[in-house]
Parts: structure tokens; sequence; C-alpha cells
């Protein structure tokens, strides 16, 4: 398991002027090329070059990068942290089947690719229920009621 230290890239680092001068050769429409000390030159897929491209982007407005593996194991503490919950009710979730969990000797582990998938739930779950409420408060049109007639 790495740590977030070694998983971290800070865009002073790279230094300004250099993320700016990759911003602008990644943002091109050609895809981008590397070459070798020997000349031999490798065209980036576009998938990897748009995800480059995305990275320098946000380092260029001066975040700070943290890269992980889809499969790293998180403590329940630390899926709480990222998922924004209190550990309590991640280990609830865990307890309910709402999230895999594996267990290294006693203690429970989640998956990032699970954290992920259930917060995409989660998402989508919210989002599907202010649409019905939001669909409900226009149908009992208490969003813009019509005025009432008053006395003439």
């Amino acid at each position: 398991m790495l740590t977030t230290k070694q998983n971290r890239l800070d865009p002073s680092v790279i230094g300004r002027t250099n993320v700016e001068r990759l911003v602008a050769a990644f943002a091109r429409e050609d895809h981008a090329t590397l070459i070798d000390k020997d000349g031999n030159r490798t065209e980036l897929p576009e998938a990897l070059s748009r995800h480059l491209l995305r990275i320098l982007r946000m380092m260029q407005e001066g975040r700070a990068i943290i890269m992980l593996p889809e499969d790293e194991a998180f403590t329940t503490q630390a899926a709480a942290n990222f998922l924004g919950v209190s550990r309590q009710f991640i280990v609830d979730l865990l307890e309910k089947g709402e999230i895999p969990f594996h267990l290294v000797g006693a203690h429970r582990r989640v998956y990032f690719k699970d954290l992920l998938e259930y917060q995409k739930r989660r998402d989508g779950n919210r989002a599907k229920v202010l649409d019905d409420l939001a669909t409900e408060v226009d149908r009992a049109d208490l969003y813009f009621p019509k005025p009432k007639p008053g006395p003439s």
C-alpha cells in the first residue's frame, strides 16, 4: 500500500511556467507524442492525453494531485473521511451489505472502487429524490403559485 505522500504531486515541484507550457501542449487538438533520447516517438492515446490535461489544469489552479488505484484498501475511518460521514455510519453500511468489505485480521477494509460505486449510487438516488420532489411541487403549483383573485 502506497502512502498519500508517495502518491501526491504538488504543482510547486514542477513550477508554474512548466505547468503552463504543458497545459498548452496537451490542449492542442493533435495528440501528444513522447520522444525518448534515441529519437523514438510514441504517440499518447487520446484517453491518456485527455486525462493528463485534466491533471495539468488542476495543477494550473494550484491544486495538488493524489493518485489512488481502484484496488487501494481504505480503513473504515479513511472511507468515512472520503464520503464525509462518520466511521460508525460506514460500519453500519458495511454490516448491511451496502458496501463490500474484506477483513485484514479483525479490521474491515474497503476498496476504493467500492467506495466510488457507493458514492455514485448514493448521489444518483439523491438526484432522483430531488427530481421527484421538484415534480410534485410543480404539479401542486407550489413553486410559482398562480395569484388568487382578490376582491374587486
